[in-house]
């Protein structure tokens, strides 16, 4: 790893099957930041260095914007603060803005690597979020395809210009491309059994078991953690406690039936579990704000 001396170092990679698109700061002044509704969150620029021996940044005080990295070949790494990680293909990483930072390419086994700086508003508030936490380092994504084809979109719209269409068809793809990243998992099918993520896993089980009462402790005991550590968990994820979720995911349920079938509200609340269908009408209005019968009557209106 080079050494880490002044406030920047830059190595602008020039190597062959080199792309960069960076769009014009006049550009994103007069056309995205006062747009209100590009200007929370938007693409500065982008790029692609494959086998991109040599590069290596350092910044002392961080950059302005977010900046992802997703390595499809080869090795690098990234250092946030004091800890370094080491970066591997399928793997990306974002460094948040304002944070010192430094990365660089293996000189052994060169990364070839997109990159993207993201700007905004809404960036602190993005940063701050929890699934944002977890990918402030390296991680495995998968990938049928998708998350090249949208980059190529992206990256080819912008080839044509910086049109309003062409700026709104872009950034509105952004945050799809986000998400292919940090809701990864949410793109491709998650097992019951998959331990990677406690939450995800519970909210399966609860929909596997729509129908039936689960309660907080046979969670708990299904997936081997302590009742306090996994409320803690699902509430960080999902900013509900678990039994309010599931009761919230038995009333999503609940509201299909009465909107494509003719059963009875009785019937319904059998079905989801409730003996009692006037309890079953209290937590239907809490979760829904009106009663299963003028929910009903509403949607025939």
């Amino acid at each position: 790893m080079k050494k880490e001396t002044g406030a920047i170092q830059k190595n602008y990679w020039y190597g062959l099957g080199r792309q960069h698109i960076e769009i014009p700061k006049a550009i994103l002044k007069t056309k995205v930041q006062n747009n209100v509704l590009l200007g929370q969150l938007f693409i500065c620029s982008l790029g692609y260095y494959p086998n991109a021996k040599g590069h290596f940044t350092y910044r002392k005080n961080g950059f302005p914007e977010n900046i992802l990295f997703y390595c499809v070949d080869g090795n690098g790494w990234c250092k946030i603060g004091e800890k370094k990680i080491e970066i591997h293909p399928n793997e990306f990483f974002i460094l948040p803005q304002n944070v010192e930072h430094s990365y660089g390419s293996s000189d052994d086994n060169p990364w070839s690597v997109y990159w993207m700086h993201i700007g905004g508003e809404a960036l602190p508030y993005f940063n701050q979020l929890h699934v944002m936490q977890k990918h402030l380092k390296a991680f495995h994504v998968k990938n049928n395809g998708d998350i090249l084809s949208v980059y190529t979109q992206i990256y080819k719209t912008l080839e044509l210009g910086y049109s309003i269409d062409n700026l709104i068809f872009v950034n509105m793809t952004l945050h799809h491309f986000l998400t292919l990243f940090i809701y990864n998992s949410k793109h491709y099918p998650t097992s019951v059994t998959d331990k990677a993520d406690c939450v995800d896993s519970s909210v399966l089980y609860m929909q596997a078991h729509i129908n039936e009462n689960i309660s907080l402790e046979e969670l708990c005991k299904h997936f081997n953690y302590s009742t306090s550590r996994f409320c803690s968990l699902f509430k960080q994820k999902t900013g509900y406690a678990p039994i309010d979720y599931f009761i919230q995911m038995k009333m999503q349920k609940a509201s299909q039936e009465l909107d494509f079938s003719d059963r009875s509200i009785k019937d319904i609340a059998l079905t989801m579990g409730f003996d009692d269908p006037y309890y079953f009408s209290k937590r239907f209005r809490k979760v829904i704000g009106v009663s299963p019968q003028k929910y009903r009557t509403r949607k025939k209106e």
